[in-house]
């Protein structure tokens, strides 16, 4: 049975950019080194400039999470998408 999943990322891209619902799903997996995660997108809201925002989810005890921000970044990064990531563990 699959852990219960909690949003542990909140991100808004670049005025032009985008990222479909697979492709976010499998740079979150490969992130977090799992299969149990999913993703939400809320549509813009004034206080983001109208850009969409963006939840990453995943179990409630996902190991090393500092290391899989890093991951993130890193993918962020490499795919050219310029994200505002923000973390909503402590």
């Amino acid at each position: 049975m699959a852990q219960h999943q909690i949003a542990l990322f909140t991100f808004t891209l670049g005025n032009t950019e985008s990222i479909g619902p697979a492709a976010l799903r499998d740079m979150w997996m490969r992130a977090c080194g799992t299969n149990n995660v999913s993703v939400g997108r809320r549509a813009p809201a004034e206080s983001f400039r109208d850009r969409p925002v963006y939840t990453l989810y995943a179990p409630q005890g996902l190991a090393d999470i500092r290391d899989v921000e890093l991951r993130l970044r890193r993918m962020f990064e490499s795919a050219h998408l310029h994200a505002s990531l923000t973390a909503l563990h402590a």
